[in-house]
């Protein structure tokens, strides 16, 4: 049982399913990660948290690739789960 309430993809409407469908189109896969769900219940954060990562993921000085091993780099020495 979960302590919140999430949108679930076959529910989402307005910003949260654009959110979602560009979730899913940008990173190339067929679900949305329970991370964005969780972030649901509040579409305008939702739709903020996921316009910050996108330009901070954009290829610059660093290419997509390594940005990605330096995030999961942090998570793995800040012992995340998820």
């Amino acid at each position: 049982m979960s302590l919140f309430t999430t949108v679930e993809e076959n529910e989402a409407t307005g910003k949260v399913k654009e959110v979602y469908e560009d979730i899913k189109a940008t990173k190339g896969i067929d679900f949305v990660p329970n991370f964005w769900k969780s972030l649901s219940i509040n579409a305008d954060h939702l739709e903020a948290v996921w316009l910050k990562l996108k330009a901070i993921m954009k290829p610059g000085k660093l290419d997509l690739k390594t940005k990605e091993i330096i995030a999961l780099s942090v998570s793995i020495v800040n012992n995340c789960e998820y």
